[in-house]
């Protein structure tokens, strides 16, 4: 059973999002703050973490940074907050995904299973399961082992970054609008996805390239998309 951490200090709120996971069958612990979602992630096995970000102590920016340097678990942020600076911010300290608040149920439940799917599956993706792994120049994602090293170097990517660069490697060379890439990793219909995806990009580069203002491999196409450069070893 799929163990989810939800972090909220409106204990009502909290209360209410633990009644619609368990409904879907999911096993649920809470956090107050985000110091006791620190001890909980040191001291359980959490598969996925529901954070809101205001909170007394350590908000949920602080602790998901602090997660982020030795887990690579789902993140979804919460907040009451709508402004795209709020949501670039949350997606910037690691998080893979941002609801407002008040949000719909039904939304919040098909954002967790969206999340879950990747981080087992990598969703619908469809990628060939095969010896070895695909690669570019120097780096090299082992599908199977989830696994990413640049010029033989380990790379920790979350599992949304580790489904983007997958499918943008798996197809290199090709380039990939915005939609595209939001389509196939997050395997759900895109809805202004630009920051979202472009976030997620510059976070990728910020790890795989020497330079992420001149990357080797992960590449702009301006007014069409994102690539993949194709160089062989």
């Amino acid at each position: 059973m799929f163990r989810i951490l939800v972090c909220d200090d409106e204990k009502e709120i909290a209360d209410a999002i633990e009644i619609y996971l368990k409904n879907e069958g999911y096993e649920v612990v809470k956090a107050e703050n985000g110091i006791q979602a620190l001890d909980i992630v040191e001291a359980q096995e959490i598969h996925m973490i529901i954070m809101d970000i205001m909170m007394p102590k350590m908000d949920g920016m602080r602790a998901t940074l602090k997660i982020r340097e030795k887990k690579n678990i789902p993140i979804l942020m919460l907040s009451a907050k709508s402004e795209d600076y709020d949501k670039i911010m949350g997606l910037n300290m690691g998080a893979d995904d941002y609801l407002t608040k008040p949000f719909n149920p039904l939304e919040l439940i098909a954002r967790v299973k969206s999340q879950m799917r990747r981080y087992t599956t990598l969703g619908s993706m469809e990628i060939v399961k095969r010896e070895g792994a695909y690669t570019s120049g120097g780096l090299v994602l082992n599908e199977q082992t989830r696994e990413v090293t640049v010029d033989g170097e380990t790379v920790k990517l979350t599992p949304v970054e580790f489904g983007i660069l997958a499918f943008l490697l798996k197809n290199a060379g090709r380039v990939y609008s915005i939609e595209q890439i939001y389509e196939n990793v997050w395997n759900e219909p895109s809805y202004n996805p630009e920051n979202t995806v472009s976030v997620h990009v510059r976070r990728i580069r910020e790890k795989i390239e020497i330079n992420a203002k001149e990357p080797k491999y992960l590449k702009v196409v301006w007014g069409v998309g994102y690539k993949v450069e194709k160089i062989d070893v």
